[in-house]
């Protein structure tokens, strides 16, 4: 029996660990269920799982979890002190998948514990890479990557053998935009934006694919998850996103990983782990497929490649000025404040704006998240003004 805890439950990578989760109830406790503000959702699952705490983010919204839960012997709190007190409980298995600044101290309570985290917020390592990380190796905790890409390179990365790696490649669907013109990239609409050909996903990280910043920041996750430099992490484009990532060795052996395009199955492989659990995913018929296709990324097109990149590099809390630059300048794209090539015009100003800073401490990748979203504001309202 496994006790574990969800921190975002009610998220698109929560409620698929719930859909998981009930299908093995005899092999897991749920202990902790941390929501946001869907209280309907959350109490659901809390009966569902008969979770022994459910928690809602939203401290306004306490009595209507209380009365939702009313007649079971499940514990109600809300606020943020009762999502860290939820994060630190002691578990086997942790999910951390509350997004954005708000999942940053819950996925450290949860790292703190010395246990396994199933990580599924990207900010924990790009925005506070280096707090996270030295956590990590101060509690000997076990970081399970949720992303597909990352979640690949771990398994092929099963024999630990990290001296005897060549280079990771992180493969990436190319998006709606992968064939278009600048000029049609130009013109591009929200909801063309939006039209992913491959996976179903929210709107923020389906921007984030159109753009291909979803791949820049998966950049500096994979190097602070499996401790390379840049030069050793390569992105390719294969639209079927069958392969999700490939491990390049030093004898000329290359280990890939492959699945349909389905979040649970590198849910299951980091729920399971070090074991593997059955899922109802489609299984693979490569005779049907007969091709798979790849070509390299087209760097003008798509320039958010190279600012993630340059922001590795320069280190310090320059992933953390990107990543908060690029939320504000997406939530603009989507509001028709400003164009879609504009969104990685807006976050290469801020970077330039703010330059070189110190992110050592959560206390500061939080104040400098907050710098570089004002920053990136005024840039949007300004171009906003002059539409």
């Amino acid at each position: 029996m496994k006790i574990v805890s969800l921190l975002g439950s009610t998220g698109s990578v929560g409620t698929q660990t719930v859909d998981l989760l009930l299908g093995a109830l005899e092999q897991y406790r749920v202990r902790a269920l941390v929501g946001g503000r869907n209280v309907a959702l959350l109490a659901q699952q809390a009966r569902q799982l008969n979770a022994e705490i459910a928690v809602i983010a939203d401290a306004a919204l306490v009595g209507d979890l209380a009365t939702a839960l009313a007649g079971t012997n499940i514990r109600v709190a809300a606020g943020a002190e009762a999502v860290l007190a939820a994060a630190a409980l002691d578990v086997d298995w942790t999910l951390a998948a509350i997004t954005g600044a708000a999942g940053l101290a819950p996925t450290l309570a949860a790292i703190r514990q010395g246990r396994a985290v199933a990580l599924a917020n990207k900010e924990a390592l790009v925005c506070a890479g280096e707090v996270m990380m030295a956590a990590v190796r101060d509690a000997g905790a076990t970081l399970l990557p949720v992303d597909s890409e990352h979640n690949a390179i771990f398994q092929s990365l099963a024999d630990k053998n990290h001296t005897a790696v060549e280079k990771v490649i992180l493969t990436a669907s190319g998006g709606p935009f992968r064939t278009a013109s600048l000029e049609e990239m130009g013109r591009a609409t929200p909801e063309l934006a939006l039209r992913h050909p491959v996976w179903s996903m929210g709107p923020k990280i389906s921007i984030d694919s159109a753009t291909m910043m979803n791949k820049g920041l998966e950049i500096i996750e994979a190097a602070r998850l499996f401790s390379l430099n840049d030069t050793k992490i390569d992105v390719l484009i294969h639209p079927q996103s069958i392969i999700h990532g490939m491990v390049y060795y030093r004898d000329g052996s290359v280990l890939a990983q492959l699945g349909s395009p389905d979040m649970r199955i590198p849910i299951a492989y980091t729920l399971a782990w070090p074991m593997r659990m059955i899922t109802s995913s489609r299984r693979l018929d490569l005779a049907q497929l007969a091709r798979l296709d790849f070509h390299a990324p087209d760097f003008q097109r798509f320039p958010a490649l190279d600012l993630a990149r340059n922001a590795l590099r320069t280190g310090g809390g320059a992933p953390t000025i990107l990543n908060a630059a690029n939320e504000v300048a997406v939530a603009a794209f989507l509001d028709r404040r400003i164009g879609f090539l504009e969104i990685a015009e807006t976050v290469a100003r801020v970077l330039d704006a703010l330059g070189t800073q110190r992110a050592d401490t959560l206390e500061a990748v939080v104040a400098l998240d907050d710098c570089a979203r004002r920053a990136a504001e005024g840039f949007t309202a300004a171009r906003a003004a002059r539409l």
